[in-house]
């Protein structure tokens, strides 16, 4: 049977690129795992593509050069939201890694797998006991290299470089001895399972470097003649031939066509992942049929259950302390800060967008609530908005954020051009519980503000100020506040067989099709209490596994290649 043509009857010239065991679509954190494990099986031939570039530019590297690649098209897809009733009709940036690596490319760094009771509840809603804690556990332990060395709950030598951050502020100090002071116990591990109580964040560096995943993975299974890695590669769809997916159609000076004999994965993350099924026919046909796109498999729940992590930016003036905000204000602060970096990489530009990092239940007393809803990330630093300049005065930001939100959003293709960017609607604070749970975090921020360790340095509420004092004057105030921390995931999520909303199986297999697998966040049925990038990491883990198992178990037999055949391969590149 030939392949179908694109949906809406798009012709184009295209030209075979190969035919591979395997095809990636997305070089980001999950793709760079995928293709790392995958070619370590010579007999494997693996092809990568990436629509962004090579992970050259010097910003990515620099730790505080996440300023400089977050609205930069050299390395963000620059996606934006609809506007959001929850945030007073304001629509957001919605940074997305486009180049090598992905997010882990632009990210905050911070190293973070969740709460036991995460991975427990992908377990019960899969049926599928290999999702728990337990069984997770040693899949981060196995990639992890820990600063302390290997024990109970980290492992060393692997390739995901965890480190301590190389900076200490005394206001940041007097924060985590407020939280204490507020019920907030201290930790230096939130990795454990419990993440509960306040310290600086582990972070993915390696000796005040940023560590990404292409580092990490991607370059060393570079040296694998096994592995093909294309970058300025737009896929524009998947291909298939009847209900089997056979390879990927993507665009670079012309169209092309790359073949798969044994699977497609999609590792292009929450929001491309959902996209691209959409724009190969597999979605919700009453969504798709009228923007001209075929129905190939009518699966109602791609693009669906979108779930991030909304902050809220409190913001306070303070006295007798120092912060970035005067310690840069001027040129030779920030020559000194340049040189410490360029002679220890150490100081504020090997600083993570957040350093310091507590979790706190938002409701004390209620008993229901078992573990933390809330993470904060603490910054000796303010400023109005994202990319704009820091206060002429001292201050510190607390950013906090419902870890669990029960709202749920959605993103869809509004066109069958794969050029259009699609809608992302988070549905940021639509529910009673998550507004309930914003102003509980703000009165919590206002208490640990009002603690006698930082009594000293005369803390003063500037954002959002100190007007908004009852409970629908919290809410109000956590809509104008309110920001992504970047955690968009849950748009493929996975279920049991008889979930008709689930997307994947526990297996990350598209239901009913064959020959195709999602990789990355957007198969997450519920959230990870914290960062988002390391639990993305460890599914990839999971996956590759997963996909040797049943290459091993003959699942695709039919495709697989006969010992002794010749593999169209080519040799590592980046082209």
């Amino acid at each position: 049977m030939p392949a179908t043509e694109p949906p809406g009857g798009r012709a184009s010239a295209r030209r075979v690129e190969g035919e591979f065991d395997y095809v990636i679509v997305g070089a980001g954190t999950a793709g760079c795992v995928l293709a790392d494990r995958l070619t370590e099986d010579p007999d494997v031939s693996v092809l990568l593509l990436e629509a962004g570039g090579k992970d050259d530019y010097h910003w990515i590297h620099v730790p505080v050069g996440y300023l400089y690649c977050i609205g930069n098209p050299r390395t963000d897809w620059l996606y934006k939201t609809v506007p959001e009733a929850g945030l007073n009709g304001r629509a957001l940036a919605y940074p997305r890694g486009r180049v090598l690596g992905g997010s882990s490319s632009i990210n905050g760094m911070i190293y973070m797998r969740g709460q036991r009771g995460d991975y427990d509840e992908w377990a019960r809603a899969t049926g599928d006991p290999s999702w728990s804690w337990d069984a997770v556990l040693p899949v981060f332990r196995r990639s992890e290299d820990y600063h302390g060395g290997e024990n109970e709950w980290h492992g060393a030598g692997g390739e995901w470089r965890v480190e301590k951050q190389r900076l200490k502020w005394k206001i940041l100090e007097a924060f985590a001895e407020a939280a204490q002071q507020q019920g907030i116990p201290a930790t230096d591990d939130f990795n454990r399972g419990d993440n509960g109580g306040v310290g600086y964040f582990d972070v993915n560096q390696k000796r005040g470097v940023r560590w990404n995943a292409s580092k990490a993975f991607l370059r060393p299974a570079m040296k694998r003649p096994n592995l093909t890695v294309i970058t300025g590669a737009h896929t524009q769809r998947v291909i298939f031939e009847g209900r089997r997916c056979v390879g990927v159609e993507y665009r670079g000076d012309v169209d092309y066509v790359a073949r798969a004999r044994c699977e497609v994965i999609l590792s292009a993350g929450a929001v491309n992942s959902p996209q691209l099924l959409e724009l190969s026919g597999v979605g919700d046909g009453a969504r798709l049929r009228p923007l001209g796109i075929d129905v190939v498999h009518d699966l109602r729940g791609v693009g669906e259950n979108l779930q991030d992590h909304l902050q809220l930016r409190m913001a306070f003036r303070v006295d007798g302390v120092r912060t970035l905000n005067t310690a840069s204000a001027h040129w030779w602060g920030k020559l000194m800060i340049g040189i410490e970096y360029a002679l220890f990489q150490s100081g504020p530009m090997s600083m993570a967008p957040s350093q310091l990092g507590a979790f706190a239940k938002s409701d004390p007393d209620d008993p229901a609530l078992t573990r933390p809803d809330l993470e904060y990330h603490v910054q000796p630093l303010s400023l109005d908005r994202f990319g704009e300049p820091l206060h002429r005065f001292n201050a510190f930001t607390a950013s906090v954020c419902n870890l669990r939100p029960t709202s749920r959003g959605s993103v869809h293709v509004v066109s069958a051009d794969p050029a259009a960017p699609p809608s992302i609607a988070p549905n940021y604070l639509s529910t009673d519980h998550d507004r309930r749970v914003a102003a509980n975090a703000l009165r919590l921020t206002r208490r640990i503000a009002a603690s006698s360790a930082l009594a000293r340095y005369q803390p003063h509420e500037i954002l959002p100020g100190l007007a908004f004092q009852t409970e629908e004057e919290l809410q109000e105030a956590a809509g104008a506040v309110g920001t992504t921390i970047f955690h968009p995931v849950g748009t493929c999520r996975m279920g049991r067989a008889d979930d008709d909303d689930a997307v994947v199986d526990s297996r990350l297999r598209v239901r009913g099709i064959d020959g195709l697998r999602v990789v990355d966040a957007s198969v997450m049925p519920t959230i990870t209490s914290g960062n988002t990038n390391s639990p993305t990491l460890m599914i990839a883990e999971r996956a590759a596994q997963m996909l040797r198992e049943d290459r091993r178990a003959g699942a695709s037999a039919s495709t697989v290649r006969e010992p002794g055949t010749t593999s169209a391969n080519v040799p590592a590149s980046v082209s």
